[in-house]
């Protein structure tokens, strides 16, 4: 049998496959005219005299073929030009009679440029080993090139690595034929990386050219071709282009799949190093095909092309013109100005609760100041280099104080995820966050092994050789801490504003974690509105059980004091033991509190059980502040017996800007007020009222159209419902490899877009209704959850609800069940102890929550009882709408 093969059209009815795209090419070379399958988008107008206004040439690697890029030629605008041509030997072009090597492939591309006649400005799109001949290609046309699209593939094997562990077992010679040729192994298992699984047609569609084995000859050559060794043929030719790229002054953009087990965090950071400029997002859910595991992935390309190649416009990912704040807006706070007014000071920075409330640890000013500039001595000394990364695996306590300062003042940056996350969304976040170094305690470094954390590893604390050698620490803090403090760079010079200084992880609340990158101005500007917001100054004494409060004490020049408790798991703060956090100063007790919603109600739970030292020490905190969710209005009452004194704030914001506005007890009372007597008429009152804006911040509503979606433009009217905006100079810079999500945001420059629906009320208020993934889209209109939940928990919480009691806030949830824009309402209460089998309410409670919601604009389909609804894991507040949505629909459907 011969390998021979003449091209063909693919079958019709391959699903999303357009046949009218497809076209056969003869095209003249050295062996002889050979004839290639190309996916063309422009096959039919080549008589025309238009030309197309951009031209996406997208290459496939192995075992693909163009059949991968399907969405992006039915994506692309009318005048644009996508050409996606199967390789010689692959798809449905001709199967040569001998293998071709890497350089013979990027002269075949450049020959059927030819022959279709492609003129720029070309974008070249590419997957797998289409990469590198995708990057040849360019080298050669770069008066044509526009524009560089990388997906999950590598141009170039790092030297301190093996290179991808599935090919080269498939380079084996027999594991070659076996797997890549005599079987179909290599080609199903492709499309079987994926998790969900590709729908059976879509994954026979790919496998459908590779039937039989001299079909799948092209395949093991292919494998075959990756050049690890220095000695392989088409080794000179990867060298020569990969070296090349640095030299290509296009735009590029990097889309990428961190589930990939082929290519990995090093390869995409050895892209990032070829392509410094290039904008990237990750897909993190998605595999190697990120083309089908993130088929949304086709509009990004077209966005991308329309913002930075076509328009020559700033990427997405570059800081936006804050615009105009309020004169009123607070000065830049440095990150050492508080630090070095008090370096001499010997009264205590930092005091750190133990397990035995008599045995606190504590560190002064004076101490704290030198321990940074030794430590940050130590670490430049150790390799850490402006810009660099460093991740913290600390909880919080004196040793992840002092590295946080030390780490800016050596001129690095943070990265801070929350092991709320768990093992596996930590180690996707930080594997993710491209970090050059890790400080970690003991438990950090552990975990940093199972998590695949790269970086140098630096311990807080010295610990046994062959504990150190297994978690492969470089050094100690006592270690570093040995170096000469005059060898430091300039202060002005590493926290200049514009150089970065954080990237702070999301709950994930909502989706896979986003890393939120903050440059040194907008941290600044944080802590000048935190400070004169709140009227802080250094004669106050704060208690921070809330983490991102956690290390801000040194900056805002505040002795702070951390509670015997994980400030990662809120609810597990006592009253006990934030008394004896507010007794720590001595004399002096704390004057500020800060605690999550999930803490203080653990803290009234437990109130019983403060003695007299806690009690008179919490009885002198004049401001308690609690963010992250909003806090009942009873609660807040019943902690005055606990803190007499304290004024309490409910602070809005959200890891991209907080805080953003601020409401405290008398004004959620009024709210409350305002709100009931609203009830029933037209729910302009609906949601949590989180107050106005803090000085300097704008709020602006992007108004809901029938079908639920935000539209373009702005507006500060009263009881418009819609998408919440934010202004500040605080907000966040952009998202760390997020341009998809940066690019959504950027039809405000300067703006924040917050995710929260809600409006704004005529007081200037503000009120949230929940989340824009949250919103039902009913056949009668949009409704936001949070309104009709609060009437239900109202009617439950007075006991006008029959049927239900052992009532608890937070105990309601309203979803939408069904396709969007058919979506029905459904009530789930959250009811220990019911079983899952009786998940349906009693009648006449059915009966009485569908008159409290008469006025949506659909009636009520069910009311569902749950053993317990699911929170977030950082606030233990936020209940995850999406999970109970899910929930409902399967009960529903008889699960």
């Amino acid at each position: 049998m011969t390998r021979v093969r003449p091209a063909s059209l693919p079958p019709a009815g391959l699903p999303g496959l357009e046949r009218a795209w497809s076209r056969l090419v003869r095209v003249p070379g050295p062996d002889g005219d050979r004839t290639f399958h190309v996916l063309d988008s422009w096959h039919g107008r080549e008589t025309e005299d238009e030309r197309p206004t951009v031209t996406l040439l997208c290459v496939h690697g192995n075992p693909t073929w163009s059949y991968l890029w399907r969405r992006l030629l039915a994506a692309a605008p009318a005048d644009w030009r996508v050409i996606a041509p199967d390789h010689l030997g692959m798809g449905f072009s001709e199967r040569p009679d001998r293998a071709r090597v890497l350089a013979e492939r990027v002269d075949d591309l450049d020959r059927l440029t030819a022959a279709l006649g492609v003129t720029g400005p070309v974008v070249t799109v590419a997957h797998d080993w289409g990469g590198i001949i995708s990057m040849g290609w360019a080298h050669r046309h770069r008066d044509e090139l526009a524009g560089l699209v990388l997906t999950n593939t590598a141009v170039h094997q790092p030297e301190h690595v093996p290179g991808p562990i599935l090919i080269r077992l498939a380079h084996q010679k027999m594991v070659n034929r076996l797997t890549c040729r005599w079987t179909p192994t290599f080609v199903r298992a492709t499309t079987a990386l994926s998790r969900p699984a590709l729908p059976r047609a879509v994954r026979s569609a790919f496998a459908l050219p590779y039937r039989g084995v001299d079909a799948r000859a092209a395949v093991a050559e292919f494998v075959a071709d990756v050049p690890f060794a220095a000695d392989h043929p088409s080794r000179p030719t990867l060298d020569e282009i990969s070296g090349a790229m640095p030299r290509l002054d296009v735009p590029a953009l990097l889309l990428w799949g961190p589930r990939d087990p082929v290519f990995g965090e090093v390869h995409l950071r050895d892209l990032l190093g070829r392509l410094p400029g290039a904008d990237l997002h990750r897909y993190e859910l998605a595999s190697h095909l990120l083309a089908e595991d993130a088929p949304e992935y086709a509009a990004a390309v077209v966005d991308w092309v329309t913002d930075r190649v076509l328009t020559a416009a700033p990427t997405a990912g570059a800081p936006a013109p804050a615009g105009p704040v309020s004169t009123s807006a607070p000065d830049l706070a440095g990150v050492f100005d508080a630090l070095d007014r008090r370096r001499a000071d010997p009264s205590v920075a930092v005091v750190q609760l133990t397990d035995d409330p008599e045995q606190p640890r504590s560190i002064s000013w004076a101490e704290l100041a030198a321990r940074v500039d030794r430590l940050a001595a130590g670490l430049r000394r150790a390799g850490v280099r402006d810009g660099d990364r460093v991740a913290m695996l600390v909880p919080p306590s004196i040793e992840l104080t002092v590295a946080l300062y030390a780490v800016w003042r050596a001129g690095g940056a943070v990265v801070v995820a929350d092991k709320g996350l768990g093992l596996r969304g930590m180690g996707r976040a930080l594997r993710g966050s491209r970090i050059d170094h890790l400080v970690a305690d003991v438990a950090g470094l552990a975990a940093a092994g199972p998590m695949r954390v790269p970086g140098t590893r630096f311990a807080v604390r010295d610990l046994p050789t062959p504990v150190r050698r297994a978690v492969r620490v470089a050094h100690t803090f006592a270690e570093l801490e040995t170096a000469d403090p005059a060898t430091l760079p300039d202060r002005r010079e590493v926290t200049d504003p514009d150089r970065e200084a954080a990237v702070l992880f999301t709950s994930g609340a909502t989706g896979p974690a986003k890393g939120v990158r903050y440059r040194h101005r907008q941290l600044g500007a944080q802590l000048a509105l935190i400070r004169d917001g709140y009227r802080l100054t250094e004669d106050d004494r704060m208690v921070a059980a809330f983490a991102p409060f956690a290390l801000y004490g040194p900056a805002l020049g505040v002795p702070s004091a951390v509670p015997a408790t994980d400030v990662t798991k809120p609810a597990t703060l006592t009253a006990a033991a934030l008394g004896d956090a507010a007794a720590a100063f001595g004399d002096r007790p704390a004057t500020v509190v800060f605690a999550s919603p999930a803490a203080l109600r653990t803290v009234l739970a437990t109130q019983s059980a403060v003695d007299s030292r806690q009690r008179q020490a919490l009885a002198s905190v004049r401001l308690l502040l609690s963010a992250g969710a909003p806090v009942p209005a009873s609660t807040l009452h019943a902690l005055r017996d606990l803190l007499p004194a304290a004024e309490a704030h409910t602070p809005y914001g959200m890891t991209e800007s907080l805080p953003a506005t601020d409401i405290d007890l008398a004004g959620i009372d009024r709210a409350t007020e305002d709100r009931a007597a609203l009830a029933g008429t037209d729910g302009s009152l609906d949601g949590v009222c989180v107050g106005r804006p803090l000085p300097g911040v704008e709020v602006a509503v992007a108004p809901l159209d029938p079908a639920g979606t935000p539209a373009a433009d702005l507006v500060t009217d009263p009881d418009r419902v819609g998408e919440l905006w934010i202004r500040a100079r605080h907000i966040r810079d952009r998202y760390d490899g997020r341009w998809v999500v940066d690019h959504a945001a950027a039809a405000h420059p300067g703006w924040h877009r917050t995710g929260d629906v809600g409006r704004l009320d005529g007081d200037g208020r503000v009120w949230v209704q929940g989340r824009m993934v949250h919103v039902l889209t009913t056949p009668g209109g949009p409704v936001t959850p949070v309104g009709a939940e609060q009437r239900v928990q109202d009617a439950w919480a007075e006991g006008r609800l029959p049927g239900l009691d052992r009532w608890s806030p937070g105990s309601v949830a309203v979803v939408g069940v069904g396709p969007a824009g058919t979506q029905q309402v459904v009530v789930v209460v959250g009811t220990p102890g019911v079983r899952r089998s009786g998940v349906r309410a009693d009648t006449e409670t059915v009966d009485a929550v569908r008159a409290l919601l008469a006025d949506l604009p659909v009636p009520v389909a069910a009311v569902l009882r749950h053993p317990g609804l699911p929170v977030d894991v950082r606030h233990n507040s936020k209940i995850d709408r999406v999970a109970v949505a899910g929930w409902a629909a399967r009960a529903l459907a008889g699960g």
